[in-house]
Formats: C-alpha cells, sequence, structure tokens
C-alpha cells in the first residue's frame, strides 16, 4: 500500500484537541478522542473546548477561539491541532493558514489508525481507498512526486497543471484499488455460497470498538486473534468454525469494530468485508456494560448496521466486562416472551458466563435460520417484553439507544 500517512498526521507526535459544543455534552466524545490519538501514538498536551450555536463555516470555531489554539501552540511546542468535527475542506485549508500548523479532523485519525492497523492485503486495499478518497476533495498538492518516486516520467498531459494532473493520476488509482476490492468481494460471495449449500450457520461479532469483541472471540473458539486494550485493535476480520457439542458446526467471524464519526469514505472502501455483516444469520453484539456511554455506543452500532443493510439480522445483546462494572457483576441471561435469549451478562476475560453465550448459539443452530430471521422482522430485536424490562430495569439500558 502506497503511503499516504503524511498527508494525514505526518510525523509530529505531539498534538492539541479542539471540541465544539453545539448544544449537547461533548465530554465522552472528546475523552474519545484522546483515546484516538493516544491509539495512533500522539502524545496529547492541550485540550481546548467552546461553545457555539452553530459551527463557523469558514474556520469552524470563533476568531477568539482560534487566538486561544494559537498562544497554546506556542506555548506547548505542539504540531498538530486535531478537531473533534468534520472539517469542509474550505475549514481545513483556512485553519491551516490561521494557525500555521497541521490541522487534521476527526475522520483524518480514524483514517490513520486504520492505515497502520490494516495488516491483511484486502485490509490494506480498503484503506487506501478510502483514504483517497477522502484527500480527493482536499488535494492541493503532494501526488506526482509520489508517482515519480516509482520512475514515471512524462506523467502531465498537454495543457494541464500540475494539480490537474495530480488528481487524473489520483482518479486511476481509484479506479485500480475498486477493481481490485471487487474481485475479492466476488470470492467472498463464492465461499459464502459454499457455507449455504452446506447450511452452516454464521454467527457476526460486532460492537463498539474496544467492547471486547476479540476477546470473546478467542474464548470461543481458542484462536489467537489480537486483542488490546485499545481502540481499533481488530480491523481484518477473522472467521472460525466453532462446533457446539450436541448441535453441530458455525462459523463465526470477529470483524472491524464501530464508533461515533465513522468516516463514510471507509464504511464504503470496507463494504466487502461489511457485506459479510450483512449476510450472518445471526449477530452478537458486544457492548461494554462497564462503560458510561453504553447507551449511545448502542446507537451508534445499530445505526451502521442500517447503514450497511444488516438491520433485520436477529441479534444477542451481549453486556461484557462486567468485572468491570460497578454493579450487577453476576453473570446471567435473559429471554423474551417467545423463549429466546435476547441479552447476555459475561466476562470474555475472565470466562464468566461464556456458558450461557454457547446455550443461545446452540438454541440458534437448532432452530432453523430463515425462521429465526422471518420471527425478528416479525417481533423486533427486542420488544416490550420482560427483556426490555430488564435492562431498563437493571441496566439503565435503552436497547435502541433513545433516552
Amino acid at each position: 500500500m502506497t503511503d499516504f500517512t503524511e498527508f494525514i498526521t505526518g510525523k509530529n507526535n505531539t498534538a492539541i484537541l479542539v471540541g465544539l459544543n453545539l448544544g449537547d455534552s461533548d465530554k465522552e466524545s472528546l475523552e474519545e478522542l484522546r483515546q484516538l490519538a493516544m491509539s495512533d501514538q500522539l502524545v496529547v498536551v492541550a485540550i481546548v473546548e467552546g461553545r457555539r450555536s452553530r459551527p463557523d463555516p469558514a474556520t469552524y470555531v470563533g476568531g477568539g477561539k482560534i487566538d486561544e489554539i494559537y498562544q497554546l501552540l506556542n506555548q506547548t511546542n505542539a504540531s498538530l491541532v486535531i478537531f473533534n468535527h468534520d472539517l469542509s475542506p474550505i475549514q481545513q485549508r483556512n485553519l491551516t493558514e490561521r494557525l500555521q500548523c497541521q490541522v487534521i479532523d476527526r475522520a483524518s485519525l480514524i483514517l490513520d489508525i486504520f492505515a497502520q492497523r490494516a495488516k491483511s492485503r484486502e485490509g490494506r486495499l480498503q484503506v487506501e481507498l478510502a483514504q483517497l478518497e477522502y484527500l480527493a476533495s482536499r488535494l492541493v498538492r503532494g501526488w506526482t512526486h509520489l508517482e515519480r518516486q516509482k520512475g514515471g516520467i512524462g506523467l502531465r498531459g498537454p495543457g494541464e497543471t500540475q494539480l490537474e494532473t495530480d488528481r487524473r493520476l489520483l482518479a486511476k488509482r481509484v479506479k485500480y484499488l475498486r477493481e481490485k476490492l471487487k474481485e475479492l468481494q466476488r470470492q467472498r460471495r463464492v465461499q459464502r455460497k459454499s457455507r449455504q449449500r452446506t447450511k452452516v450457520m454464521s454467527i457476526s461479532i460486532v460492537g463498539y470498538t474496544n467492547a471486547g469483541k476479540s476477546t470473546l472471540f478467542n474464548s470461543l473458539t481458542r484462536a489467537q486473534a489480537y486483542a488490546a486494550d485499545q481502540l481499533f485493535a481488530t480491523l481484518d476480520t477473522t472467521t472460525r468454525r466453532l462446533f457446539i457439542p450436541n448441535n453441530g458446526h458455525l462459523v463465526i467471524s470477529d470483524t472491524v469494530g464501530f464508533i461515533r464519526g465513522l468516516p463514510h469514505t471507509l464504511v464504503a472502501a470496507f463494504r466487502a468485508t461489511l457485506e459479510e455483516t450483512a449476510q450472518a444469520d445471526m449477530l452478537l453484539h458486544i457492548v461494554d456494560a462497564a462503560s458510561p456511554s453504553r447507551n449511545e455506543q448502542i446507537a451508534e452500532v445499530n445505526k451502521l448496521l442500517k447503514e450497511i443493510g444488516a438491520e433485520t439480522i436477529p441479534q444477542i445483546l451481549v453486556l461484557n466486562k462486567i468485572d468491570l462494572a460497578e454493579s450487577s457483576r453476576t453473570a446471567n441471561y435473559v429471554r423474551d416472551e417467545y423463549g429466546r435469549i435476547t441479552c447476555i451478562r459475561l466476562s470474555a476475560k475472565t470466562g464468566e458466563g461464556l456458558e450461557f453465550i454457547r446455550l443461545a448459539l446452540a438454541e440458534a443452530i437448532a432452530q432453523n435460520s430463515v425462521d429465526l430471521r422471518e420471527n425478528f422482522l416479525e417481533v423486533g430485536r427486542v420488544n416490550d417484553s420482560s427483556a426490555t424490562a430488564f435492562l431498563e430495569r437493571e441496566e439503565g439500558l435503552n436497547y435502541h439507544g433513545i433516552k
């Protein structure tokens, strides 16, 4: 994969974070941005917060806040400013000129983390495509020299400016990446059809980043998928066959975590990978039970599942990390009025409650997957039954993320 990191975060390792409150609290989102920065090996030296009724169309924040950030840059010698919001190309350019340093937004930071973490060929192709599509509207320099490093000469067409040449080369690379990803997507579909012919049930583990998906996957399958207490530790999908005694085999996949503000170019580029989730027979929706933002995280995951066409797939809510939760540390599970397990409380790290996951999977295998999906469409993910009442009473949790 071509290294486009310099266009996003460069080689700087000290940063100032900026968050703008537009009417609702931004504290948790800013803390998440800080964790993202740390995941990208950045040192956060200051956090600037502001409040406005609406963003400034030219610079997102007002002139006074720009002066405050500029002073902090001089005091801390930071060389990077990260906004906890999507910046338009004009806003980013104006801020860079006013602050005289590199300015990026949340989407840029996430793209950079993905670029560092992607290991498989498919993952690297997807990240590069997302980066290039993000950069397309912001390109003002810097693509032609990369081509020349590869030995290209005579790149500029008749009457072309350098910027036009850069855009043409970028479009050419984007087209190439899309074609390669389509090939990989076709291969995935062939593999999926093979599984469907053998009637092997498919399970996808989904959830917010750092909710413990890979830890649960490893505990169930005894695999060695990379798991760490950091955002986006896992980018590449890992799939294993899992044997459930007295019920047979199923296929279970560990997938990339979701997060608020996930760049649309990244969602689009990872379409081939996310399609595996959209075609699953059941989802295990992992939630960090110890997180104060779990309601918002559930809502964000469900929103992204809808975006990729996976909103109708039956899912079991798995409240993980009960060993870290302040209350409700007992592993258990809840059935709805139809007798189906809809919520499980466990700790993937300690193993407490894993037997309830195996029980739920055994029952799912025993039930026809087609009937499972049809019943789900009729009654919804969690209806007004004992499961919903339990979640609201015991967890203070609204499954659909509506307070």
